[in-house]
This record gives C-alpha cells, structure tokens and sequence, in this order.
C-alpha cells in the first residue's frame, strides 16, 4: 500500500516557461468546456472551498489572455467575473458565524459553502482566498480586463480586506497559513489604491503580521515559526505558509518576510528527510500539499542554497486543485498564478553545513525533534519512526520497560565530516525510576549509505535492550509505500517486535492502517479538527526493532551497536581507555570523550575512516 499524498519530489516538476504554458492551456480548454451560460466556472461536484474557485479559474483565465492573447479568452473573462460578482459576492451575515466583531457590516465576504448556516466556519480563508484571486485580476495589465468590472471587483476587494480585518476577529482558526495569506491580500490589494489609502492598508497589513502572527510564533528545534492550529508546524500547511512568505517578500521587499521564511525554510530543511519523506503537525499527520508549496519551496531554495526542493508532493495536485475526476479546481489558483510569475529556480544541491536537528549526507539521513531524539531516520530507502513502548516515544535504551531519551539537563551535541563520513555525537543526561543520574552518548555515523548507531550509557540494571525504531515507509523512487521491514544488524541479537495487545492504541506496522489515520483515531476532536500529534502522543505500544547489548562492552556500561541500510557481516569492538571509548567497525575508528566534555563541557569525538 503506497502512502496517498506522498508521492515524488516537487523539483521533478518541470518548471520551464514552456511547461506552464502547456498547463494553462489545458486549464483554458476545461474552462471553455466547462463554463455555463451564466458564466459559471465551478467543478460540477464543487460543494465546499466553493466561494474562491470560480473567480480562481477567471484568475488564470486572465493570466493565459495576457501570455497567449488567445481571442476566446476576452469573453471568458468578462462572463465568469460577471458571475463572480453577480452570484458569489455575499453581504449579508452568514446566520452561525461565530467570529463576527461587527454584526451587519455589509462588508462582502465569501462563503466556504453556499447554503446559508451550512458551515460558516470556513468563511474567512475562504475570503482570504478569494480575496487574493481577485487582487491577481487587478495585477492584469490594462485592457485585459473590462474597466467597469475591474471597477466593480477593486470595490469588492477593498470590501473584502475590511470584513477580513474588522468585521471578524483575524486569523479565527489560528492557522498561519491562512493568516499570512490575509496579510498578502493586502499587501497586494495596497498597490491598487490611492497613495493614503494604499499606505495604510500596507500598513495595516504588517502590522497584523507583526502583532498576530509573528509575536505568536511557536519554538521548535530552536527555531521560531508560525502558529499552525496550536502546533508549531504541519508538514502540509508549513510549506504553503512558505509560499506565502516568499510572496509576502516579492510584493513588499520587507525584510521581515525573508528574515522569517529563511528561518522557516532551514527547519523545514531539517526535519525533512534525504528523500523526501516528513509526518507530522496539528492538522494533517503526514498528508503533502502539491504545488501550494512550489512558489516557497522554490523561492527559499535558493535563499538557504538547499534542495529543499525535495519536499514529496501529492502529485494529483502536482499543478492546481483538482478533483476526484482530474477536473481542474480554482481553489488555490493564485498559487499557480504566483509560481508562473516567479522566475526564480530550483537550488537542487544539498546544503553540507553541519546542522543540529539533522544529519544528512548521500542517501542517509536522521532528523531529530527537539530533544534530539531522532524523529525520522532514512536508510537505504527505508524510513524509520520512533517506536513505542508504555506509552513512551522515541529512539534508545531501555529497562524495565522504562525508555531513556528525555533529557533531564542539557543536551550536547558534536558534528563532525571527515574522510568522506558525516557524524553526530549527543550527550544527554537522564534520569530512570531509580533517580539515579546518568549520561546516554548516542553517536550517528554515516557514508551516505549506510548509518552506524552506537548508544552508551552507565550500566543499567535488568535486562536492557535498544529501541531501534519503527520501519514505517519505502521509498519507491516516485512512491512511498507502507512497510514493515528493516535492512538492518545489531552487534547484539536484533528482534523485530509487534504490539500482543489489538485497539487503536497498539500500531502493528503490518496493518493497513497508516500512522496518520491512527493518530487522528487517537485524536480528542475529529479528522480535520483535531490534533493527530495529540493523538498520536497516545500510543501504548507499536512495532519496534529492539537490539540486546553488544557483548564484550566494558564493565561499567551498556553499549549498543546497530547498523542501518544492510545486514552484512557487523562486528564492532569497543574499548575503554581511561574516560575515553574507541568504537571499531569495518568502515570507521571513532575516540568518544568523556560524557563531562571538554574544559568548556562540548562533547569530544574524533573519527577516520578505515
């Protein structure tokens, strides 16, 4: 089973003049094909995120007009805004909605369903959304659009940009996304309007990012970031609040914008896997987004000089929403709109700076949360999550059914790249149930094809063993799949576990069930509503890879071995030298320090191939 919304990398899309003008003409012939006598330009089975897509498709309608000056198009154009203006611009308070600070302000907004009372709750993004469409339109140089209409629309956008920031409370739903979104509406809607008015909508507009959005941003891995639905971040909406900063900066040039994108973009680069793999956030557990995120992808690739642009899309919206049946859907039409605009190009290269949160090099890679516990590890095509045992999370020893990852102090860290490997050394002290005090030295090592883990700690009491991980994923090159295997050895036996009890709370990796559908089962509030990190925090117990001690460590340790990436001969030696401990494997000689650290307390390694 191939996991739905991860499919191949975004920068495998090609991005050439050529391409984009061959997906708005197929964008122009569905329009054409599809649109009523009233000038209608919803898909047929459109029912919610309805109240943007009609002028989303006259958005590109108009774009294509400019680029090709195709003469179908001027009619087009002048019908579907007419409908646009007619029939989806609503003055009249939506009967529930609960955000409203001005009752019966006549401001337009849009309506995320059209049934009165149906589901208000969506009208602000869908304002949002249909607020950016529209100040896309006025972008069109003139003539390409009817100067009464364009008068008409400018109406409705200043009309929109009001109901957004004073009839109802900005930002409702505390989702970044659509809150950066509003403050590119009007940024752009600023350009539109004569010069006092302009300037303060400009002003305004910053203002609410400052105050709203980046006064409330969330820590995470040491950086800071946009609130997403009470999370720091989602791996399907942070990469569209991405986009949106990258257009932010391209309207506005304020330094703001690419100070917090650039900060964005190297945690994005973090937590993301070598190829491309990443799960986890407040709305969507490991769902993509497709091309909402090319314009940011793209733009801070280049910024932060990393292929960012690894970032696996859900392909089926690879250029613009579709539906079900293919057929193209306006919603997020902008989007499109900005990418073409934008002539920026892929940085398709790794960064090779040493990074905190992430080790990367070839086809290997470990990103780590913030107690740098690793989060995801990628070893020959394989991707690893943390495992579960007793409700606790993570990679590393355990006894007595007790795990030993969760810092009680700080946490040291040491990069090295030499001899054509990349290392990581983390030094954490831990406390167990017996209080007693005691340091873990976990070091990662790589190639770029296979990773050496070996874990150190104090000796412990009972019988330990190394929880190794969770084999989750495969990459198939263009797909990811399910999978519950492992290529994988251990200088100690290795066994591959899978929970004794059933229920939602014990994940068996061999199940159909993904990890997403099985945090949102966990999740207090429903799909779409809840947080499935919440949920998934849940997990009594998952599939897991434990490991014994490897033999012939010394008297005063636990030590662990394991290899990931291939199941060949694995025969480590480890030696105690006074405070130091040398680790010997075939492909490297490692010198790790003294848990204390150097005079200044940094960890201490040294390390050369073989």
């Amino acid at each position: 089973m191939h996991l739905t919304h991860q499919r191949g990398p975004l920068h495998d899309l090609p991005d050439s003049p050529e391409a984009y003008d061959a997906v708005l003409a197929d964008v122009v012939e569905q329009a054409l094909r599809r649109m009523t006598p009233e000038g209608n330009l919803e898909h047929p089975d459109c029912v919610d995120d309805i109240g943007d897509t009609s002028l989303g498709i006259t958005s590109l309608l108009v774009l294509a007009l400019q680029r090709t000056k195709d003469p179908r198009l001027p009619e087009a154009v002048h019908r579907s805004l007419g409908f646009h203006l007619r029939e989806r611009v609503y003055v009249e308070d939506n009967p529930g909605y609960p955000n409203l600070k001005i009752p019966n302000s006549g401001f337009p907004y849009a309506r995320y369903v059209l049934e009165a009372g149906a589901h208000p709750i969506g009208d602000w993004p869908s304002t949002v959304w249909a607020l950016l469409q529209a100040v896309n339109i006025l972008d069109a140089p003139d003539g390409l659009v009817d100067a009464e209409q364009r008068a008409q629309l400018l109406e409705v956008a200043r009309g929109y940009w009001r109901w957004l920031t004073e009839a109802t409370f900005f930002n409702p739903q505390e989702a970044g996304n659509q809150a950066i979104g509003g403050v590119v509406c009007g940024l752009m809607l600023a350009r539109h309007l004569p010069p006092q008015e302009g300037e303060s909508v400009r002003s305004r507009a910053i203002g609410l990012y400052a105050d709203e959005i980046r006064a409330h941003r969330v820590r995470d891995r040491g950086a800071l970031l946009p609130p997403e639905h009470g999370g720091a971040y989602d791996n399907n909406y942070g990469p569209i609040s991405l986009s949106f900063l990258a257009q932010a900066h391209r309207v506005s040039g304020e330094e703001i914008f690419a100070e917090d994108g650039d900060a964005l973009a190297r945690y994005l680069d973090a937590r993301l896997t070598g190829g491309g793999f990443d799960n986890g956030g407040p709305r969507y557990s490991e769902q993509h987004s497709g091309f909402e995120s090319v314009l940011g992808l793209r733009y801070f690739s280049r910024r932060i000089s990393s292929d960012l642009g690894r970032y696996r899309s859900d392909s089926r919206w690879g250029r613009h929403a579709v539906k079900p049946d293919g057929g193209v859907d306006g919603h997020f039409a902008w989007m499109l709109v900005w990418q073409i605009q934008d002539p920026t190009r892929w940085h398709r290269t790794p960064s090779t700076a040493p990074v905190r949160h992430q080790l990367r090099a070839g086809t290997v890679s470990v990103a780590f949360d913030d107690r740098m516990t690793p989060s995801v590890v990628e070893a020959s095509g394989t991707y690893y999550l943390p495992a579960a045992v007793n409700r606790q999370h993570g990679f590393g020893p355990v006894t007595d059914g007790f795990l030993f990852c969760r810092p009680m102090g700080q946490v040291r860290v040491r990069d090295i790249r030499t001899d054509g490997l990349a290392a990581k050394l983390v030094t954490k002290p831990v406390v167990g149930r017996d209080h007693v005090l005691r340091h873990v030295q976990s070091l990662y090592v790589t190639d770029g094809t296979g990773l050496w883990t070996t874990v150190a700690v104090e000796r412990l009491p009972g019988t330990p063993y190394l929880l190794a991980g969770l084999p989750y994923a495969g990459d198939d090159g263009d797909r990811v799949r399910r999978t519950a295997e492992a290529q994988m050895v251990s200088a100690g036996e290795l066994r591959l576990t899978h929970p004794q009890s059933e229920g939602p709370d014990h994940f068996d990796a061999r199940s159909e069930a993904t990890q997403q559908q099985a945090a949102f089962a966990l999740a207090a509030d429903p799909r779409g509503y809840g947080n499935p990190d919440e949920g998934w925090r849940h997990l009594v117990s998952s599939t897991a890879l434990e490991a014994e001690p490897a033999p012939d460590a010394p008297e005063d340790l636990h030590l662990f071995a394991v290899r990931y990436g291939s199941d060949g001969p694995f025969k480590p030696t480890v030696e105690r030298d006074g405070t130091r401990l040398t680790v010997r494997t075939e492909a490297f000689t490692a010198v790790i320090g003294d848990a204390a650290g150097d005079a200044h307390g940094e960890p201490e390694l040294t390390l050369h191939a073989r």
